[in-house]
């Protein structure tokens, strides 16, 4: 993810945003093309919540720096959608791991980059709220606004939520396409090494380790 992010460069190929290699584009112009949120955030200081937010609109701000009326919509708007409100005030410092994750996530979004790119962004989240962040995501996908690429290990949501898949095996296989066609219990138990089943209801499948014993062998001698 920080290959694709521009963050280093890549042991082998490229990534490349609009035809120019993403290492190779100018930070500030980088961070108006992608928003980019790692697996943690590690507060140094001492900040409010809205701040903190805040400071996803700094690709976009000129002079002296200080916001405008359409920043200020836009942060209370990102706030609001990961529900956040209650938390504005509060010192990051304070928050707990799930809070500080909505806050960030928020701080991405504001930076209104067409492309996203999110590293496991519910693994810290209550399931409540692993439903929220994925509903928005697919509704701001769906509008067409933003290109959205998001690590999951969770199968059921991402077979849920996710238009394409890329599965990435531990001996470096890989196999990409539709979600439906890639995460499939045959080719999700291949690639963890762990027998997985579907359970399906009717609307949604879920896709789960099946749980049986494994066999045991056969000590009867003829």
């Amino acid at each position: 993810m920080t290959v694709l992010a521009g963050l280093r460069h890549a042991d082998g190929g490229s990534a490349e945003i609009d035809g120019t290699a993403a290492a190779q584009i100018a930070p500030a112009v980088l961070a108006r093309q992608r928003a980019y949120l790692p697996q943690a955030v590690h507060d140094t200081f001492s900040m409010s919540v809205q701040d903190a937010v805040r400071v996803g609109r700094h690709p976009h701000l000129s002079g002296w720096g200080w916001t405008g009326r359409e920043d200020d919509r836009i942060v209370h708007e990102v706030i609001r959608a990961m529900d956040i409100e209650a938390l504005a005030a509060r010192d990051v410092l304070t928050l707990s791991g799930g809070e500080r994750q909505r806050a960030s996530l928020a701080a991405a979004l504001a930076q209104q980059a067409p492309l996203l790119l999110l590293d496991e962004p519910v693994s810290h989240l209550d399931l409540r709220h692993q439903i929220l962040v994925l509903e928005q995501l697919a509704a701001l996908a769906r509008a067409g606004r933003h290109a959205i690429v998001v690590i999951l290990h969770d199968l059921t949501l991402a077979r849920r939520y996710a238009t394409h898949a890329l599965l990435m095996a531990e001996d470096g296989t890989t196999l990409h396409g539709t979600a439906a066609q890639v995460l499939t219990p045959e080719h999700c138990s291949r690639a963890l090494r762990t027998a997985i089943v579907s359970v399906t209801d009717g609307a949604h499948t879920a896709l789960i380790p099946d749980g049986a014993p494994p066999p045991t062998p056969d000590t009867r001698h003829d």
